[in-house]
């Protein structure tokens, strides 16, 4: 009897330990738990976005820029700029917006329980596109923009102030961080959201970090030749669920299993690309052949970046962007930057290994705090294009280094010019 109850208590014992041990290597399944979204319907009072620029929605803060309305609160017996979607859920939705004058909005909260490192979690919301979103433009941005041709205007106010249409379509970005507005990491995003009815958008994401912070933020559809108008209604955002990871395909991005999504994706693709019209024409009267030399070769296409070069690289190295091209005091780059940009993916997809960090660069003029703001944004909006190409996130970082580091004088007209640049230094090879 001595020696079985001994046996029983080593056995308890040795699964103790075991169970210590399986516990302590697997620190994230262990410790994942369901993490609930304060007011996931996003209810409150309905407010219009521009209303003294007050935003008050429990559980959420504005993180949009500080010169612009915040998001308006639509509700189910009020709404406001033409439209007419009722809630998903409950009695109100938040309606955020794009703008041709290139700021977007955002909203941000702290969790209850932390996102964890290497951990996947699942997580859906409805999402709607209003085909009425009609609202003004500041004047003295407006008149910054240097191609209104994309702009539909709509009306004149009594005060003679222009508005537009806002229905271009936009998608939803998911971002954790470890502070109100603090974008540390992308985790997903949507497809344009196209659907003037609800749906809903479901998330699988793997975070690369432990995050306290989530934020959503609606942003123009990538990429961004040109900033333009544009909205997404949100609703009924469901709890952050930790799930065993799915395949590499369904991550970082949404799926929307609903047919009539499906049609409306097919529905913009024939508008996009339609088909051109057969022609009749007569047969052609065959005619003997005539042998005709070939054709020279085609002359090899010259790089944009010569010094991309991984036989010469050295750790440190910094490379200018040639021919990379912004609109006067925008973050977004031009047609033509799409052809440099698609230089550097495909070098960084073929070595694996390089990492890089893009810096920004402006001139002395502004003051330092919009030098900062418009290189850090800048340099961010390469980082984006080539996340979405599908460069890893953690082979890139972005830094704005405003006024700081001149290569030349700003004395002249050209030194300011070359001052104003994005280069990429060379971090790990």
């Amino acid at each position: 009897m001595y020696k079985l109850l001994n046996s029983r208590r080593i056995l308890l014992i040795l699964s103790g330990v075991f169970g210590f041990i399986f516990l302590s290597e697997s620190p994230t399944i262990a410790q994942a738990r369901i993490i609930p979204l304060v007011n996931p319907s996003f209810e409150g009072n309905p407010t219009q976005g521009g209303a003294q620029g007050r935003f008050s929605l429990r559980g959420w803060v504005d993180c949009g820029f500080k010169d612009e309305t915040p998001p308006d609160i639509q509700g189910a017996d009020r709404t406001f700029f033409e439209v007419k979607q009722k809630p998903f859920d409950g009695n109100t939705y938040l309606g955020m917006v794009v703008r041709a004058t290139n700021t977007w909005e955002r909203v941000s909260q702290r969790l209850q329980v932390p996102l964890l490192r290497g951990q996947c979690y699942r997580f859906s919301i409805y999402l709607s596109r209003a085909n009425e979103y009609i609202s003004g433009l500041k004047t003295e941005k407006l008149n910054r923009i240097p191609d209104r041709s994309s702009l539909k205007e709509v009306r004149r106010t009594d005060r003679g102030q222009s508005e537009f249409d806002f229905t271009n379509p936009a998608v939803l970005r998911i971002w954790g961080g470890n502070g109100y507005c603090n974008q540390k990491e992308l985790l997903a995003e949507s497809q344009a959201v196209i659907n003037t009815n609800w749906l809903r958008y479901d998330f699988y994401f793997k975070p690369k970090f432990v995050h306290d912070y989530f934020e959503l933020e609606v942003y123009y559809e990538i990429p961004v030749t040109a900033p333009y108008n544009g909205n997404v209604l949100i609703d009924k955002a469901s709890d952050i669920v930790p799930v065993p990871c799915p395949p590499e395909e369904k991550l970082y991005t949404s799926t929307v299993t609903n047919p009539e999504y499906e049609k409306a994706q097919e529905q913009r693709k024939k508008i996009a690309n339609p088909k051109p019209k057969e022609k009749t024409r007569p047969k052609p009267v065959p005619k003997k052949p005539k042998i005709v030399p070939p054709p020279p070769p085609a002359p090899t296409k010259e790089k944009i970046i010569k010094a991309l070069d991984r036989k010469h690289l050295k750790k440190g190295q910094i490379i200018r962007i040639e021919k990379l091209y912004f609109d006067a005091d925008s973050t977004s780059f031009k047609k033509e930057s799409v052809e440099v940009l698609d230089e550097i993916y495909a070098f960084l997809k073929a070595n694996p290994t390089v990492h890089i960090e893009i810096g920004g660069h402006t001139n002395n003029r502004p003051k330092p705090y919009y030098c900062n703001r418009l290189s850090t944004a800048r340099a961010k909006s390469v980082y984006d294009y080539l996340i979405k190409k599908g460069i890893d996130p953690n082979r890139l970082s972005y830094k704005g280094y405003g006024k700081r580091k001149p290569i030349a004088s700003n004395s002249s007209v050209a030194g300011r010019k070359r001052n104003q640049r994005v280069e990429i230094k060379i971090m790990k090879l």
